[in-house]
């Protein structure tokens, strides 16, 4: 078991100029000097802000998907990432376990809701032990790692890279930043938009919950942070 049940997120990749190619990109539908031009022609951050603000407030998101930004996740379950790799116009690169091994006890996450209750974790975490030991049985007697891993479960704790464009990141950060969303999954988007931010920091007040954007709630089942969209 690792005992940090928290996802370990860290940036690693992103454009060294990303606001003034968001400016260009939006500048460009509206000029006639050539794109290079725009991009040399200010470093002014304000008026930059204003006119991303206002083409993305009109839904023209294509300009923000020349943003392309990776990430280094660890310390997640495969249930995390199986949400995760749902998501469209992304780019994985996943632990294997087909390729990986596991020696002894692999690593595993406990939901808070089973780690707050002493004897239900104590039974999980027995129960754990017991798949490892069948694990390392089939592994020790031939198995290849591929079939072994029929064994593993959802809480087995895995590592991938994960690289998406900046339109998808808020569509992610809007679904998945919402209270209705599973725990695991909203603490790590939570951790790539912090990581974001603290480079970006005017990207904030896009790597919301959608309701924080649009003012209202849209969901079937509302936590009543916001008002309901027929309200």
């Amino acid at each position: 078991m690792n005992e940090n049940n928290k996802p370990v997120v860290h940036l690693i990749s992103k454009p060294e100029n990303m606001l003034k190619t968001i400016y260009t990109a939006c500048r460009t539908c509206y000029s006639a000097l050539a794109p290079y031009e725009i991009y040399e022609s200010t470093d002014d951050e304000e008026k930059m802000l204003n006119l991303i603000e206002r083409v993305v407030s009109s839904g023209h998101y294509s300009t923000i998907e020349h943003i392309q930004v990776t990430f280094a996740i660890s310390n997640v379950s495969r249930a995390c990432t199986h949400q995760l790799v749902r998501h469209r116009h992304m780019s994985f690169s996943q632990k294997s376990q087909r390729y990986v091994k596991e020696k002894g006890q692999f690593d595993y996450l406990i939901p808070p809701t089973i780690e707050r209750n002493e004897e239900l974790k104590t039974k999980f975490e027995n129960f754990m032990g017991e798949i490892s030991k069948l694990y390392c049985e089939l592994t020790e007697a031939g198995i290849p790692a591929e079939d072994a891993r029929a064994v593993l479960p959802n809480a087995a704790a895995t590592s991938i890279v994960a690289s998406l464009n900046l339109r998808e990141l808020i569509h992610i950060a809007n679904l998945r930043l919402c209270t209705r969303a599973q725990y695991e999954i909203r603490n790590m988007v939570k951790a790539m938009c912090d990581e974001l931010v603290a480079q970006e920091p005017w990207l904030k007040s896009y790597l919301v919950p959608k309701c924080q954007r649009l003012g209202f709630c849209d969901e079937d089942k509302s936590c009543g942070r916001m008002p309901v969209r027929e309200k």
